[in-house]
């Protein structure tokens, strides 16, 4: 087979079994549809392989599949970039989406939405392989488009749950927000490029660098204005403050498309897409200081609110929050590699954590509160285990994947020359005792301690939100009743994606950040020196890890840990203590800042009242008012005149003629 045949395989593949297994999934049965789409997406993750390797024996390549359509002297086309980033990217996506199609056997075996969501997540991988494999911006914007999409229909894949239709929906308005600034970030491109190829806009980058944006009333930079609404797209889809409110509702979907979203895909989006246009954001450092400080602050301020959550899921969504935001500020220090090495070591302990959260979920019959669980590791062996190490690689525990990418962003923080760093350096490092607090909190209340299962839910009834999810996932073990381990279908996926969260950053950390695996993708200029001080300081990853029991980064994460054993272990009186005494802290994060709030009143109740006054003034006095009775009213107001005249008299009709015909010589005689 010829490469350009495996090129198309890759993404093609997966749509194959989408519609399949959409159109066709009540024909083939239950058992058929998930055996097609795997076969298919496992088709697609071997013939990934077989382009990685051939990218590393050299052979990259940059072409046109066909010309969708010329307007003028643009031409726009469907078209391949496969190199050392592609491919990176592609392997992780369709490793991931196969470990989660095998789980969603067990996870999905009694819904009857079966077949369907075999098809949505299909379709999925299809839409995230265009986004990561297109060389132009037109393409790019499709799978773009085309996740959110697909993501609004697997959020709401439990369409009769109004808190599924309420999530779908706002995922899809946000993401609307962030796509329109994408909008303009390409068509600004198109204006000053006059090509929306990836090669051609890129070429010639520096020689526009000076050139200011055609934006009345402001004085930017052409490449600030392009890099900074680029990124509004990628604050969408990557949930980066204050765009993040929809990630945390997408739990409403079933536990196998929170790992797809969170872990691998949608949510990697807008890293990739910064990191793919490096070319363009290193021209303007006020377009990188702009996107490090969001990302720390989604870094640190999403991480608090993990801390309070007691649904098991919702806690590892905040998780996901609070790593993208290292992601962003790694994007912002100019260390587009070590962004993309922590998207895919986080891809893989993420979506293990939610796979795992999703056994634990099937084991305690669908209850999610984890005020629910407690000592669940002797029923729970394999989830136990594999959640363990999915915990320890999110915290960055030495030699464990999650470490290596993560204080790698840390230290690059460290050594940017932006004038923000020292903001960003200090929120990711509280950052890291937070997330070992709220990691290990949610850790020891689900594996250790107290058994609190097999009990009546009535203890949590003052918590509005846990009685949504306790009506939502209604289950719950009954009284007696004991926690079991899944099935295999569930457990293997589980100790697939242990093994790359065990060990994957200690075999990748070289080439990937200070070798020449991502050279060529991936554009630094000299002024931005954080990855040149972080490759003097690298002696290997043995001695990177060893060297971390030096570094006050560990001691904040094992702060955190400590802290949580003692609080939620030793003394769990003291954690609702703490509740009583800072009240108001606590509902400032049980409200998620107000940001729902704020959004349901001015962008929801201001579209509500502009909506209710086009009602009453433009359709009720307007258009029913003045336009259609109005009419209607002067039609009857003149034939009222004119009927006057309508007398049947001839002389009376001779008078009007003369009348007439006097009016028409007078005016005859005006003219003239």
């Amino acid at each position: 087979m010829s490469n350009f045949s495996l090129y198309l395989l890759v993404p093609l593949a997966p749509l194959l079994g989408a519609i399949l297994a959409g159109l066709f999934g009540k024909v083939l049965g239950r058992a058929w549809s998930h055996r097609v789409t795997i076969a298919l997406v496992a088709v697609s993750f071997f013939a990934s392989l077989r382009i990685f390797q051939d990218v590393l024996d050299g052979h990259t390549f940059n072409g046109a599949v066909y010309q969708w359509m010329t307007s003028g002297d643009i031409s726009l086309e469907v078209g391949f970039l496969i190199d050392h980033l592609t491919v990176l990217m592609m392997l992780v996506v369709t490793f991931v989406s196969l470990m989660v199609h095998i789980y969603t056997i067990g996870y999905m075996e009694e819904d009857d939405g079966y077949q369907r969501f075999f098809s949505y997540i299909s379709l999925f991988t299809f839409s995230m392989l265009m986004l990561v494999m297109a060389n132009n911006f037109m393409q790019l914007f499709f799978g773009w488009e085309a996740v959110g999409l697909v993501s609004y229909l697997l959020i709401g894949f439990w369409f009769k749950r109004e808190t599924a239709i309420y999530a779908n929906l706002k995922a899809f308005l946000v993401n609307r927000v962030g796509d329109f600034g994408f909008l303009l970030g390409i068509g600004l491109i198109l204006m000053v490029f006059g090509s929306l190829d990836y090669a051609t806009v890129f070429a010639s980058a520096a020689s526009h660098a000076n050139d200011m944006a055609p934006i009345p009333g402001v004085s930017w930079n052409m490449m600030t204005a392009i890099c900074i609404l680029l990124f509004i797209g990628a604050m969408g889809k990557s949930a980066q403050f204050p765009l993040h409110v929809w990630l945390p509702d997408s739990m409403e979907g079933p536990t196998p498309i929170s790992a797809l979203i969170h872990a691998a895909t949608m949510v990697t989006a807008g890293i990739f897409m910064v990191s793919r246009m490096s070319p363009l954001f290193e021209l303007s450092d006020t377009a990188l200081s702009f996107v490090m400080v969001i990302g720390a602050i989604t870094a640190l301020f999403m991480g608090f609110l993990g801390i309070i959550q007691n649904d098991i899921k919702r806690v590892v969504a905040y998780s996901t929050l609070s790593q993208l935001g290292y992601m962003t500020c790694a994007l912002g220090a100019s260390a587009y590699s070590v962004a993309i090495f922590h998207l895919m070591t986080h891809a893989f302990f993420k979506a293990l954590l939610f796979l795992a959260a999703g056994s634990v979920i099937i084991g305690m019959h669908h209850d999610q509160d984890i005020r629910n669980m407690g000592g669940l590791r002797k029923y729970m062996p394999i989830t136990w285990i594999t959640f363990l190490i999915g915990t320890l690689a999110l915290i960055g525990t030495p030699f464990l994947s999650g470490f290596y990418s993560k204080d790698s962003i840390i230290e690059a923080v460290e050594a940017s020359g932006l004038p923000v760093k020292d903001f960003v350096y200090i929120a990711l490092r509280m950052g890291v005792f937070v997330t070992a607090f709220y990691s290990f909190r949610l850790y020891f209340l689900v594996f250790h301690g107290t058994e609190r299962f097999g009990k009546a839910h009535h203890d949590h009834h003052g918590d509005h939100a846990d009685e949504e999810v306790a009506a939502d996932h209604h289950h719950g073990l009954a009284p007696g009743q004991k926690p079991h381990e899944s099935s295999w279908v569930v457990t293997l996926p589980l100790v697939l994606l242990a093994i790359p969260s065990l060990a994957i950053g200690y075999f990748t950390i070289e080439p990937i950040l200070y070798g020449s695996f991502l050279k060529d993708a991936i554009h630094v200029i000299g002024s931005h020196p954080a990855m040149a001080e972080l490759a003097e300081e690298f002696h290997g990853p043995a001695a990177k890890a060893l060297a971390s029991v030096f570094d006050s980064t560990l001691w904040f994460a094992i702060s955190g840990v400590v802290m949580a054993w003692f609080f939620y272990l030793k003394r769990p009186d003291i954690p609702e203590k703490i509740k009583q005494r800072f009240h108001g802290i606590y509902t400032v994060l049980e409200r998620k800042y107000g940001f729902d709030e704020f959004n349901d009143w001015f962008f929801a109740g201001g579209a509500r009242l502009v909506s209710r006054f086009l009602w009453q003034f433009g359709d009720v006095k307007m258009i029913d008012g003045m336009m259609v009775n109005g009419t209607a009213r002067l039609v009857g107001m003149c034939s009222g005149i004119v009927r006057r005249f309508q007398t049947g008299y001839i002389y009376h009709y001779a008078f009007s003629m003369i009348i007439g015909v006097f009016v028409l010589l007078s005016i005859r005689e005006l003219i003239g």
